[in-house]
């Protein structure tokens, strides 16, 4: 998600900060964090880890979804991308 550099505190304070837990203890989320990147202070990603498909497109279809993500995308300086992806090889401990 690129923001504009004005709306990142924004985002942060007032958004991400208030959906976080409850996103987190969506059914079916195993792990959701917020990354940043170095070099675009201003360019965010969430990783999400989801049981399934089905899981993820309900949380895609909930109210919680809905809110959060229409008090994001006016934030925004670029249209965001969105990918699923499988893992490959990953680590284990």
């Amino acid at each position: 998600m690129t923001f504009r550099e004005e709306t990142v505190a924004t985002f942060l304070h007032d958004v991400f900060e208030h959906s976080k837990e409850r996103i987190r203890a969506f059914p079916g989320c195993r792990h959701m964090e917020l990354l940043r990147s170095i070099n675009q202070p201003n360019v965010l990603f969430t990783l999400s880890f989801w049981d399934d498909e089905a899981a993820l497109e309900a949380y895609r279809k909930s109210e919680l979804f809905q809110t959060t993500w229409a008090k994001t995308k006016v934030l925004f300086a670029e249209k965001a991308e969105a990918w699923s992806v499988e893992v490959v090889d990953g680590m284990e401990k």
